[in-house]
């Protein structure tokens, strides 16, 4: 997900990220915002893993 390349939010049911990411939100950094939920930070560093309680993506942290 790093750098901030234009990305449809909600496009996928799965995004990868890294550490560069964090924190992480929902919706991330380049995702537009006018069709999307609210920002919502995920506490992604203890297990690897989470869900947005809006849109349901799952988040899996990588390296």
């Amino acid at each position: 997900m790093q750098g901030t390349k234009e990305m449809t939010p909600n496009a996928a049911q799965r995004y990868e990220v890294t550490h560069d990411d964090l924190p992480l939100h929902c919706p991330m950094d380049g995702m537009s915002l006018w069709n999307s939920h609210p920002r919502v930070y995920l506490p992604i560093e203890e297990t690897g893993k989470a869900m947005c309680p809006y849109c349901g993506a799952e988040y899996v942290l990588k390296g």
